[in-house]
């Protein structure tokens, strides 16, 4: 394992340096080859947009978190997903490319929803705060994304799972990180 800091990372986010966001990735890559990994994760959604950059000249391969997530979804039988997570990622073709391929259809929260989901991830609960107001947001977000014919959500952010689940979300919840572990499980031992 091994990343650089998130404000490293924040710092490209913010200037739209998606080419400096990749060769942070690349940078780490190069180490992780070199102490013997046989592949590559990352667990963070957003920072998936630096990928295109690098990804042919990555010393191993990536197994995309968009990826896994599409597959899972068609195991499901889902066939369009809502997606959540910043701002920078729901925008992104980050999942829109990898679930087309699998032949599913998704939508977006709309511009003002996107914000308020990138405000409660990035001013929130990426600090530990879990204000029921935001939780309730949340769940407004992801009920108007099941009015739009979406039959399960893509927790698209590692935070987002801290307060949304099958439990109290109103579709199903696909969380990316969680999936995208156990898939990097499974290639391990398999």
């Amino acid at each position: 394992m091994h990343t650089h800091s998130l404000a490293d990372y924040m710092d490209r986010i913010y200037r739209d340096d998606w080419q400096g966001v990749g060769a942070l990735m690349l940078a780490s890559a190069e180490k992780l080859a070199k102490i013997g990994a046989d592949f590559l994760i990352c667990p963070d959604n957003t920072i998936h947009q630096g990928l295109p950059y690098i990804e042919s000249r990555a010393p191993l391969p990536w197994l995309h978190i968009a990826d896994v997530v599409a597959e899972r979804a068609v195991e499901r039988g889902y066939r369009r997903l809502g997606l959540t997570g910043t701002r920078w990622a729901v925008q992104s073709g980050v999942y829109p490319d990898k679930l087309e391929a699998r032949g599913l259809n998704y939508a977006r929260p709309n511009a003002e929803d996107r914000e308020s989901v990138n405000r409660i991830i990035m001013d929130e609960l990426v600090y530990g705060v879990f204000k029921r107001e935001s939780i309730e947001c949340l769940q407004q977000v992801v009920e108007r994304l099941r009015r739009e014919r979406c039959d399960a959500v893509v927790l698209g952010c590692t935070e987002l799972p801290l307060v949304l689940d099958d439990a109290n979300s109103p579709l199903p919840t696909l969380d990316s990180t969680r999936l995208l572990a156990r898939a990097a499980l499974r290639r391990a031992l398999g």
